[in-house]
């Protein structure tokens, strides 16, 4: 098959494409540049980078032409400039509907937030929820996957947890009664992208997706920090505290410790979606626990924060 991926050099993008292109598919990546992290995604064997902003339906349509499939994963967890949540998500989504649409695409899989919804006050929520709505209107056949929070090498979690026990094994939860997380495997995550895109399963349905085991986010910080060989202090902090946090580092970090967002989601909770989902098969269930050979796994190389990480500093660090 021939898949277009938006976001192709994100961290879903990324793990899906070797996935695809292990299977031998032809794969058209999209995304604005090459994510630092993962720079050999756009050497895969069958593989095409395409430098998009999912602005231009032109370019769009071009890239597009011949795809079986669009696994839309593209989005943004903060607003910098013109990246603002209207722009990529709904937006883009309706560019790549569109693009779609024009050249022929049978099948559409877009990635989603487990918590989107609309009327909730949170630009990111109702921003994914409003790109939903596009997909479900669009007349494709369509799988929405809402998702919780999301981990494996190259994430945000593992990776800013590490970096953090690194620079100060301390932690303060998200409000002073914790909510609880469900750490989805990022592999369990592909195989039921794999599944709607290739296979054709979970046709117009919107399903939920969250990881096989349900805890804390300061038990799962304890194991992450047990596998760096550290012990994590964890301390309860107000939502609020949170908040100004995560507006300090948006303003000061190249990829925040914490975004705005990111506290709206920790503090709502990840473990139910916010509206009807139809259910997963059995054998899509995610299996993976969040175990120190999980974790081992996804670490990113050791190391604390440093200069390199602060929007101030051209070098690009990590």
């Amino acid at each position: 098959m021939k898949i277009a991926i938006t976001g192709g050099s994100g961290f879903v993008g990324r793990h899906l494409s070797k996935q695809l292109a292990a299977e031998g598919h032809q794969l058209i990546l999209l995304a604005r540049g090459l994510d630092r992290r993962g720079p050999s995604t756009a050497r895969l064997p069958g593989a095409r980078f395409v430098s998009t902003d999912l602005s231009n339906p032109a370019l769009l349509a071009e890239a597009l032409a011949g795809c079986d499939a669009v696994a839309h994963c593209a989005g943004i967890n903060r607003e910098i400039g013109a990246q603002t949540y209207q722009k990529v998500h709904v937006e883009g989504t309706k560019n790549v509907v569109t693009a779609a649409l024009r050249t022929g695409v049978r099948r559409i899989s877009m990635m989603s937030f487990l918590r989107a919804r609309p009327n909730c006050g949170s630009p990111y929520h109702e921003s994914k929820w409003a790109a939903e709505e596009i997909i479900r209107r669009s007349g494709l056949e369509y799988t929405i996957i809402k998702a919780g929070m999301v981990y494996g090498r190259g994430d945000h979690m593992l990776d800013h947890l590490s970096h953090s026990f690194y620079t100060l094994p301390l932690l303060a939860t998200v409000g002073l009664r914790q909510k609880a997380i469900r750490p989805l495997a990022i592999d369990d995550l592909v195989r039921v992208l794999r599944a709607a895109l290739v296979d054709g399963r979970l046709p117009r349905q919107t399903v939920a997706v969250t990881g096989a085991e349900q805890l804390h986010l300061s038990e799962a910080a304890r194991r992450v920090a047990a596998v760096l060989g550290r012990k994590v202090i964890v301390l309860p902090a107000p939502v609020g505290f949170h908040h100004v946090l995560a507006q300090v580092c948006e303003w000061t970090m190249k990829i925040p410790l914490v975004a705005k967002a990111q506290v709206r989601i920790l503090s709502e909770g990840v473990v139910e979606p916010a509206t009807p989902c139809s259910p997963l098969p059995p054998d899509l269930l995610p299996v993976r626990r969040f175990t120190r050979e999980q974790i081992r796994e996804g670490l990113p190389e050791p190391g604390a924060f440093g200069l390199s990480d602060l929007r101030c500093c051209t070098s690009h660090g990590r």
